[in-house]
């Protein structure tokens, strides 16, 4: 931050707001209630009926909106609706009034999500925010603040980067999903007017029992839903694993998490995974040699086809919780093309799946770039 910049509390640059709503009005939906703010994007999200009829606050346009607790992750907005206000609870969201002779509310708003500012509340509350960021605490603090004009100059830098960014995000989605369409395409095309055989005769299950030693440490595998692949969980010893029955994965089985494979559930283990286990609730099928391979099997029941037949196998209600039958399981028909193009669309898979890890660490930088940019910014330097 630029020295020469001066410092001010932000109790002269924001007034807090009190104000309640009518009560009526707010019970009868006319006033919509604040739900969330994005912690990424600072944008608020709403509902239409009041859950309590005490504690609230009435915003008004202009304010800007913090959430107590989560302020220090970025959940600060502009109300920037020109007329008709909106409520929120006191318990949760505070709103302030900028003094817009003082202050410009988007740069303020820049600011306070912001490192620099992060770190300033570190200091200012050594011990963290506990319950809530109340107006209390939060007005007192001196913050640097340059002149108006400045303020400006600043925000429209920021503004201009910002949307630079989220171009390149754009496209970078738009990428992807080109890809991942290329990449159904082609399994379309593979899949095409070939038999269907079932998982008990192309994949059948496969249990490598692991004898559980009380003295031994042992290393679980997760399998992620929505095709994510699979994790590595904590070691468990021989004594915490007790009686639970332990099977060995290898690199290459097709994994289905049980419970959760009716959203995607399903892997292919890794090379990285060697010497991991899974409890019963981890299915592991063993493609037959010159038949089918597990990536071919895997897309697949990734594919929204294989997601229905997988959920037409997952019986019961508890909440996420349906369980994958192993006899329904090994019913399922899947589309047996010939080795040779299953082993084609592999190499298409992988090829694709370096794109896609390009594309993530593209995504990834890009992400970085508004932090530092900020930083540069109240730095006095962008």
């Amino acid at each position: 931050m630029k020295a020469e910049w001066p410092r001010v509390k932000l109790v002269e640059v924001l007034r807090f707001r009190q104000e309640s709503p009518d009560m009526e009005e707010l019970l009868s939906g006319k006033v919509p209630i604040v739900s969330k703010i994005g912690f990424k994007t600072g944008v608020l999200e709403f509902r239409s009926e009041a859950k309590t009829k005490t504690n609230m606050i009435l915003i008004r346009p202009g304010d800007l909106v913090m959430s107590g607790i989560n302020a220090i992750k970025g959940a600060i907005a502009i109300y920037t609706k020109e007329a008709n206000s909106v409520a929120a609870s006191t318990i949760h969201y505070s709103a302030y009034e900028v003094l817009s002779s003082q202050a410009d509310a988007r740069f303020l708003w820049w600011f306070f999500r912001s490192r620099f500012f992060q770190n300033l509340l570190f200091i200012e509350m050594p011990d963290g925010i506990k319950t809530e960021l109340k107006a209390s605490r939060f007005l007192p603090i001196e913050i640097p603040l340059p002149p108006l004009t400045e303020q400006k100059r600043i925000v429209a830098q920021i503004d201009e980067l910002e949307a630079k960014i989220a171009d390149g995000l754009k496209i970078i989605n738009e990428i992807d999903e080109l890809i991942s369409q290329t990449l159904l395409s082609a399994f379309r095309d593979v899949a095409k007017n070939v038999k269907f055989l079932s998982m008990s005769t192309v994949a059948p299950l496969t249990r490598r029992p692991v004898k559980v030693n009380i003295g031994s440490e042992y290393h679980e595998l997760g399998v992620r839903s929505f095709g994510k692949g699979t994790f590595h969980k904590p070691p468990l010893s021989g004594a915490t694993v007790g009686s639970k029955k332990l099977y060995q994965i290898f690199p290459g089985d097709l994994v289905f998490n049980n419970v959760f494979a009716w959203e995607g559930a399903v892997a292919v283990a890794k090379k990285e995974d060697i010497g991991r286990v899974g409890s019963h609730r981890f299915i592991a099928c063993i493609p037959q040699d010159g038949v089918a391979t597990s990536e071919f099997l895997r897309f697949y029941f990734l594919t929204d086809e294989g997601l229905e037949k997988l959920g037409e196998a997952s019986p019961g209600g508890a909440g996420r919780n349906r369980t994958l039958g192993l006899e329904a399981l090994g019913k399922i028909k899947v589309p047996i093309p010939s080795i040779e193009k299953q082993l084609w669309f592999d190499t298409l898979q992988s090829k694709i799946a370096i794109l896609k890890k390009v594309r993530s660490e593209a995504t990834t930088e890009l992400d970085a770039l508004l932090p530092s940019i900020l930083d540069k910014a109240f730095r006095g330097v962008l």
